[in-house]
């Protein structure tokens, strides 16, 4: 069991995270924590790890739970089995065995007599035959490193075991034996995950937000079910909202002339009773006082009533705010782009690829490259490109725009602000206030405008250049993403899944995520080994 009883966090310099967050895990419980990106779902984890300390409240486990990060940079000084953790076990043991039966050699050992043949037999599961515990982490790809940790998991042997972000550098393959893991483990599991699929595997949903966090009880697809009934409540809320407040503008109104009308006839009757000046007065002023409180009144309504609404569209979801709205009057559909012929390539005089590759791409196409890590799917995409040029083969080209989207959003300049980067796109002499609209429409606030892009997470960036693909208006021929998901929240996932179910151009992607395949439609794949 896993508890956490009023855990606030406060970064460094005080700003707080989250307050007054509650959690009870049971023993074998299988939990997803979602969330938005800088809710705090890792900084929680590492909380429940005992990694980082609570502001207040207190974590209790039944026993010490085994934790696999998202980022593994601060281990790259690290020998594989210090990483791990097992680097004094395992240098006890070959002592002992050694002949230096000391107290201290046993104590360290605590009777992990087969801590090498889990090893062994961890890192077959994995794929990692032949990896050794003195090789240095910083030699290691990024999927290696992750395997490394899951690895931990049958090595450790642990009760409970925390994963952030686990499938975010795992090839296909990787991910099937990290799924199968998930389907069949009997360990307490708490994932932070924006993986669809590996979502799916799980029993529960937590989601963490600045309200706190909300339990949905089912998996991803039962959460997204729970999603859309709120959202279309949240529509109904506004439209409801809408309706009032017209309403209470046009009561207002009528009221005024309504008001207006009765002080005209009573001016009229008084100056037809020729009443003095100064009883005149009297009245005017009354009439006056009684409209202005009148108005007083009417506009008190409609301003709460606006202030309703403009809470609830605070609420609602970024992927309801964003079109893309890209003039794609010059695509085509069926037209011939690119044709591929007994094309290879190779690094020194070794083929990347055992069988050269023969291919169409017509306009139009949705596609997906796939296969295993190393097995050359950057270099098809750049060789499809024209970056580079086979060595054996040929691969030709129709004169076509194409936007080549990489992981780290590349096509944004960090040298530049969020507005610069926007009016950099700005082909069509858009005004200063319409680009910032445009901005808006993409949740870039006017507090993010002078920001440097920078400074922006991996999210935001994909948000940016959506926005800049959108100031530019026409759509690119064909647009070649390449793992286009990886750390990005379930939220800018329906962003980007959105941007492109609205494109009607050649789309082609790299991607193991195949619940987003699935999302986009893609039509047909190239197997790469």
């Amino acid at each position: 069991m896993l508890i956490l009883q009023d855990v606030t966090y406060r970064h460094p310099n005080r700003d707080l995270l989250f307050n007054d967050i509650n959690l009870v895990i049971n023993r074998q419980d299988k939990i997803a924590l979602i969330g938005n990106n800088g809710v705090g779902k890792s900084t929680l984890l590492k909380i429940s790890a005992g990694i980082l300390h609570s502001f207040t409240g207190f974590v209790k486990a039944d026993s010490q739970p085994y934790y696999v990060p998202q980022i593994f940079g601060q281990f790259n000084d690290y020998t594989v089995a210090e990483a791990l953790q097992i680097e004094n076990k395992l240098k006890a043991l070959h002592e002992i065995l050694d002949g230096n039966v000391t107290e201290e050699n046993l104590t360290l050992l605590n009777d992990d007599w087969t801590i090498e043949e889990r090893c062994d037999e961890a890192f077959a599961l994995w794929k990692l035959d032949g990896l050794a515990l003195s090789q240095k982490m910083e030699t290691l790809s990024g999927g290696q490193k992750t395997r490394v940790f899951l690895a931990g998991i049958a090595i450790h042997r642990p009760e409970i075991v925390l994963l952030d972000e686990p499938s975010n550098h795992l090839d296909s393959l990787s991910r099937r034996i990290l799924y199968d893991y998930i389907k069949y483990t009997k360990n307490t599991l708490l994932v932070v995950s924006h993986d669809r699929t590996l979502l799916n595997l799980l029993d529960t949903v937590y989601e963490l937000s600045k309200q706190g966090v909300t339990v949905y009880g089912g998996n991803y697809d039962f959460y997204a079910g729970q999603k859309i009934i709120e959202r279309e409540a949240l529509n109904q809320d506004l439209k409801s909202k809408e309706k009032a407040l017209r309403k209470a503008k046009e009561i207002e109104r009528e009221s005024l002339e309504r008001q207006q009308k009765l002080d005209a006839r009573g001016r009229k009757k008084q100056e037809k009773a020729g009443l003095p000046a100064i009883s005149m007065n009297t009245f005017r002023n009354n009439a006056e006082r009684s409209t202005s409180r009148m108005k007083g009144v009417h506009a008190e309504k409609a301003g709460a009533i606006a202030q309703e609404l403009s809470d609830l569209r605070k609420e609602l979801p970024g992927v309801d705010k964003m079109k893309m709205d890209f003039d794609g009057s010059s695509l085509h559909n069926g037209k011939v782009l690119i044709t591929a012929k007994d094309a290879n390539f190779g690094y020194g005089d070794q083929a990347l690829w055992k069988q050269a590759l023969s291919f169409k791409i017509t306009s139009g196409e949705r596609i997906a490259v796939r296969g295993p890590n190393g097995s050359g799917k950057t270099t098809l995409i750049k060789l499809t490109l024209g970056e580079l040029q086979p060595q054996q083969g040929t691969i030709g080209r129709a004169s076509v725009k194409a936007i080549y989207i990489d992981q780290d959003y590349s096509l944004i300049d960090n040298r530049l602000s969020v507005y610069e980067q926007a009016q950099a796109y700005n082909a069509g002499g858009l005004q200063e206030h319409e680009i910032k609209i445009r901005l808006n429409r993409f949740l870039f606030t006017n507090e993010y405008w002078d920001k440097p892009c920078a400074a922006l997470s991996g999210g935001e960036k994909m948000r940016l250049m959506l926005c800049s693909l959108a100031i530019s208006n026409q759509a690119p021929d064909i647009i070649v993403m390449d793992e286009p998901t990886n750390n990005l929240d379930i939220q800018n996932l329906e962003i980007l899944t959105t941007a492109i179910n609205e494109y009607r151009g050649t789309l082609i992607v790299v991607s193991h995520d195949e619940y987003f395949l699935k999302e986009i439609n893609v039509e047909r794949y190239i197997d790469l080994g």
